[in-house]
């Protein structure tokens, strides 16, 4: 009994303990990883990549035999005579030998295909992380925002009620009682404003991670940038997804201008066949009958309209066209790195420059506010020096979570902001899996359960 109750107190206490404490904010990287594990986009991208592997293993597939039965049953009738009824049972195969090449192309394209698709996947895990990081800062703005306003309300009550305590005994006019309520009624309303983009900010959060705010971390350190633009160029013209999967697509329509070339040229084809029918003989019986035939075809377009140089002139166009992309993927990513770096130069220039204007902002509002007491100012210069101060105030809001933000839009645009390079610490898509398990065209009951087992584990890993 002595035991039983010790626990009880034991599990109370544990109890207590643990409504009392408060629950753990969540940091950026939290943020980040309810992000990605939340977003249907991702999934959307999964599923196109392992349709993208299919195209591989159904290029394989092109290599190997196809092997096929046919049953056949016929009635024919015609009139004055019996009814002749006959039927055959018969097992084919066909086999390309050699195409000179045909299929060796396709399936390198689809290779191609799946690394350019990959790097798509990269892309958008950067947008999600990026959108992320975006909710996170948005939700501290606006709350430091609506902390501003509020202490602006209580400040602008002060303000008026002195105003109107000065006002009963003579030494102020209507007029400053009611710029003092004008003053007041504004900033409410701003707070107002504040209240509802906070609001929005959360609703935002809720969409990009699933899950309600709760309170949030004070963000983590910057991360460190490199040393000059040039470099950040440098580095996303080598890890940006975009530029990484133009290049694929580059070298898919590269193969596809020698996949065009090669329908000119000869294929041969090995066909076997086995059948057993039955048929009548003329004399009322049926005879059984089993052959079996093989042959070898070898065969090349001569004339085809002119369907074959259409199709090579198209590969070529759509070849010039993936270099133009390639080429343009380049400079927009330069550019995007060039106006990111731009800036976070500029909103660390205005913070500098707004904690000077806040410095002199507060001393003004001081200096007019003792002068006011002492009747050398009127209530119109203190509400004028409180708005002023407020201004600075809110515009370093901005500026700091703009350069927060800035420095992520940095990272993505260097090709960096990926669960990996952050450390989120978290499991991710491991593309090759799925790759590994269907590239060869897995056909057996053996290689088709290990398939089931793969998909099962992608379905689990995240």
């Amino acid at each position: 009994m002595r035991g039983a109750r010790m626990f009880r107190l034991a599990a109370g206490a544990a109890l207590m303990l643990s409504v009392a404490l408060p629950a753990a904010a969540d940091s950026l990287a939290d943020t980040m990883v309810a992000a990605y594990r939340h977003s249907a986009l991702i999934e959307k991208n999964r599923a196109v990549l392992r349709a993208a592997d299919e195209d591989v293993a159904n290029a394989v597939a092109q290599l190997r035999p196809i092997l096929q039965w046919a049953l056949e049953y016929s009635v024919e009738h015609t009139e004055g005579r019996d009814t002749v009824r006959s039927g055959s049972l018969s097992l084919g195969a066909e086999m390309v030998l050699y195409d000179w090449g045909r299929s060796q192309i396709a399936i390198d394209a689809a290779k191609e295909q799946v690394l350019a698709t990959r790097e798509a996947l990269v892309g958008v895990e950067q947008d999600i992380l990026l959108a992320a990081a975006s909710s996170y800062f948005g939700i501290l703005q606006a709350q430091e925002q609506v902390a501003l306003q509020l202490n602006s309300v209580e400040v602008l009550e002060r303000v008026r009620q002195a105003a109107q305590d000065r006002f009963d005994v003579g030494e102020l006019t209507r007029t400053d009682v009611s710029l003092a309520d004008a003053q007041l009624a504004a900033t409410r309303a701003t707070l107002a404003t504040a209240e509802g983009d906070l609001q929005i900010a959360r609703e935002n959060y809720l969409a990009v991670t699933g899950r309600r705010a709760g309170s949030l971390d004070r963000p983590p350190p910057l991360p460190q940038r490199p040393a000059s633009v040039d470099a950040a160029r440098a580095v996303a013209q080598k890890t940006h997804p975009l530029i990484l999967q133009a290049q694929r697509q580059a070298a898919v329509s590269e193969l596809g201008v020698a996949a065009a070339a090669a329908e000119r040229r000869p294929s041969l084809t090995a066909n076997a066949g086995l059948g057993i029918g039955r048929s009548p003989d003329g004399g009322g019986q049926y005879d059984n009958r089993i052959g079996a035939s093989a042959s070898l075809e070898l065969a090349q377009p001569l004339y085809t309209g002119g369907r074959l140089s259409s199709a090579y002139r198209k590969s070529m166009a759509l070849r010039d066209d993936a270099r133009s992309s390639l080429l343009n993927a380049s400079r927009q990513i330069s550019l995007e790195v060039g106006e990111v770096w731009a800036n976070i130069d500029v909103a660390r220039a205005q913070i500098g420059a707004i904690d000077t204007r806040i410095v002199a902002a507060q001393q003004a509002y001081d200096g007019v506010r003792e002068e006011a007491l002492l009747g050398a100012r009127t209530t119109l210069d203190v509400l004028d020096a409180e708005q002023s101060l407020l201004e600075a105030r809110a515009e370093k809001i901005v500026a700091q979570s703009n350069l927060q933000l800035a420095h992520y839009q940095l990272l993505a645009a260097m090709g960096l902001l990926t669960v990996e390079h952050l450390k989120l610490g978290i499991p991710t898509y491991d593309p090759s899996q799925y790759y590994n398990a269907v590239r060869d065209a897995p056909y057996t009951s053996t290689q088709g359960e290990s398939l089931d087992r793969v998909l099962r584990a992608i379905g689990r890993g995240n």
